[in-house]
């Protein structure tokens, strides 16, 4: 009977001590194991639900967690997957620069902006310049002349913002003065904008000296300039395409590009819009690419331009943006003149009818 009793004792001891030892020896390891598994959940639950730091500070940790991962175990690799795909959006690794949007998803847009070095005045458009092709097959570029001008100005911007695409604009330089307002808002949407000089004058006319053409290139661009407040870009096309040699020389030495065109809508002979829209898309058809010279002065022009871009669009045709690598420096001389000019009583700021009245009729 002590016999038994002794062994059950002897086990029971036995028992204990083996407890006691696996107890003391093991239970630290257990406890020092215990944070990552613990943290690797923590991280996994906060970015489900939300954790309280920023989403920048969360991302910049997902992606250091993911370039050490290469080093870490399947298990490890499959942890950072689930927490990557948490954020809404990726934060991207360096700044984008915005963009417009767009609110036509079947806009006609623009394809490519091209930058032009004006150095020596080169020339565009195959009607005059025969060198620089540089537009591939269904790209035009859209060219306005002889504005800016109320309601018509206004009309052909609505309808190239509808399309969210872009053209270069050669205002006359009395308009200009006219309207600053309006040529502000051709600058605003983004267009580029040239000189079509001060009055519209024929610089190829015999009645027309040298000094005389350069007052008009001159005036011309310095008025585009105090309207914006900013200098233009060197683009300039001449009055009826008349390239005078002189004046054409003097344009490359003040490294002013020149302007033709690749064909003419002839909007102002038009009888109506869907003239003109007839008249461009035959001739662009049949070339198959251009520069087109339109004019937002025209009624007729700004009521065809929807219509027209959106024919363009359905043609295939894509829009080629044209910007100058450097604006135009104006001359002081022209500058200041200008300004001079501009503060004379030009215009009267009184009402009509306490100008005018009716005494009798």
């Amino acid at each position: 009977m002590r016999n038994a009793l002794g062994v059950i004792l002897a086990g029971v001891v036995s028992v204990v001590v083996i407890t006691a030892v696996w107890f003391w020896t093991y239970s630290p390891r257990v406890a020092l194991a215990a944070p990552d598994t613990v943290s690797a959940r923590q991280a996994a639950r906060l970015s489900a639900t939300g954790s309280a730091k920023p989403a920048r500070a969360l991302a910049d940790e997902i992606e250091v967690t993911a370039a050490i991962s290469a080093k870490s175990s399947a298990t490890t690799a499959s942890t950072i997957a689930a927490s990557t795909a948490v954020p809404s959006a990726p934060v991207p690794a360096t700044p984008v620069q915005p963009k417009t949007a767009c609110a036509n998803p079947d806009a006609l847009g623009v394809s490519r902006v091209v930058e032009i070095d004006t150095t020596g005045g080169p020339g565009f458009g195959f009607a005059h310049f025969k060198q620089l092709d540089f537009l591939a097959d269904k790209e035009v570029v859209l060219t306005f002349d002889d504005g800016p001008w109320p309601v018509n100005t206004p009309s052909v911007l609505k309808a190239l913002a509808d399309e969210c695409t872009k053209a270069v604009f050669f205002p006359i330089g009395k308009h200009v003065t006219y309207h600053p307002e309006i040529l502000k808002q051709v600058a605003a949407a983004g267009h580029t904008i040239g000189a079509h000089t001060w009055s519209h004058a024929n610089l190829n006319s015999k009645n027309l000296g040298e000094q005389q053409a350069k007052d008009e290139i001159e005036k011309g661009f310095s008025a585009v300039k105090l309207a914006l407040g900013a200098p233009p870009s060197p683009f300039f096309r001449f009055p009826q395409l008349q390239h005078g040699p002189a004046a054409v020389a003097y344009l490359g030495s003040r490294n002013v590009a020149i302007f033709s065109c690749d064909l003419d809508s002839f909007d102002f002979r038009a009888k109506d819009a869907t003239q003109i829209v007839n008249t461009v898309m035959t001739k662009v058809d049949k070339s198959g690419k251009g520069i087109i010279l339109m004019h937002d002065f025209q009624k007729h022009t700004a009521d065809a331009l929807p219509t027209l871009l959106r024919r363009l669009k359905a043609g295939g045709y894509k829009v080629v943006q044209m910007k100058a690598k450097a604006p135009l420096q104006t001359l002081a001389e022209y500058d200041e003149a200008l300004v001079k000019d501009m503060k004379l009583p030009v215009a009267s700021i009184r009402p009509v009818g306490s100008v005018v009245q009716t005494v009798s009729e």
